[in-house]
């Protein structure tokens, strides 16, 4: 990602190799629970969820969506659409939120996905046409370096991480539960459970 990219008013920016991992593991787990194969997630229902959770409000919204994958994650195995290269990038669908235009991001040989993701969430927090952030890092490998960033993004309307362990450092961002909107996106009923 370089600094000629124009963001939307809103932005997800997703590590795809940690969300596909936790919804792999969700689904096992609730499979198991309720006693039925669960189908693989619907990706725009999570996203539409994601938004939703952030407080993002129905309307014409543009909402930009940013996966940052690595050779090992080209496909979420636990999603449909799941294909990083040839089904999530730049490809555009429409719903009750507005439009969610998706692009996914392979770091080069010389970074990781980590340090594409930590480089992003600072692009991103530093552009100033960003008015929303909403952000889905792989927390256990490098979350305790986004408070560092995030609490120093200044003219945000919100910002909201997702993630399946709420961070024990003090943050200026909201910090909400990832795992209700895979939940949602895998088709699990709340009688069910």
């Amino acid at each position: 990602m370089s600094n000629e990219i124009k963001f939307a008013e809103t932005v997800i920016l997703v590590d795809a190799a940690y969300l596909d991992r936790v919804a792999g593991d969700l689904a096992t787990h609730f499979g198991e629970v309720i006693g039925r194969k669960l189908p693989k997630a619907d990706l725009p229902v999570l996203l539409e969820c994601l938004s939703l959770d952030a407080g993002i409000p129905l309307g014409g919204n543009a909402i930009q969506v940013l996966f940052v994958y690595d050779e090992e994650s080209r496909r979420m195995d636990a999603f449909t659409p799941s294909d990083l290269e040839k089904e999530l990038n730049d490809v555009a669908f429409k719903s009750q939120l507005g439009e969610f235009a998706l692009n996914a991001f392979e770091p080069s040989d010389m970074a990781t996905r980590e340090d594409l993701f930590l480089e992003s969430v600072k692009l991103v927090a530093d552009a100033a046409e960003v008015r929303r952030l909403i952000v889905v890092p792989a927390e256990e490998e490098y979350g305790d370096k986004l408070p560092g960033i995030l609490n120093k993004a200044e003219g945000k309307e919100s910002i909201t991480v997702f993630g399946m362990n709420p961070l024990s450092a003090e943050i200026s961002y909201r910090w909400e539960m990832l795992g209700f909107g895979i939940l949602q996106a895998l088709g699990i009923k709340a009688d069910e459970v």
